[in-house]
């Protein structure tokens, strides 16, 4: 291979990985499948189209769809305490 075949692949190589990364397709293909599981149940729902989201999920995004699923019964967070203010001049006669 000439040198300017291996610095055309290697430009060409560098266009298609940053299109890719613009485009980010399994990140869309990932919030298409979490909406059709969530929000889309109503419509043709069946087992197998549900199976297959879920695959799909899996294959997208596995650490998020596996923390999901581990974590989906568990309480929500506890509140924090509410914030105290305290006065800087503690002093009323200072105050006025």
């Amino acid at each position: 291979m000439s040198p300017l075949t291996t610095t055309g692949a290697a430009l060409a190589l560098l266009a298609a990985g940053y299109g890719l990364g613009r485009l980010q397709p399994y990140a869309r293909l990932a919030h298409w499948a979490n909406w059709q599981l969530r929000f889309h149940l109503d419509r043709w729902t069946s087992k197998p189209r549900q199976a297959v989201l879920l695959a799909l999920l899996l294959v997208t995004d596995p650490v998020n769809t596996v923390y999901a699923w581990r974590h989906r019964h568990d309480p929500p967070p506890r509140r924090s305490p509410a914030v105290k203010v305290s006065r800087v001049n503690d002093d009323p006669e200072a105050a006025g």
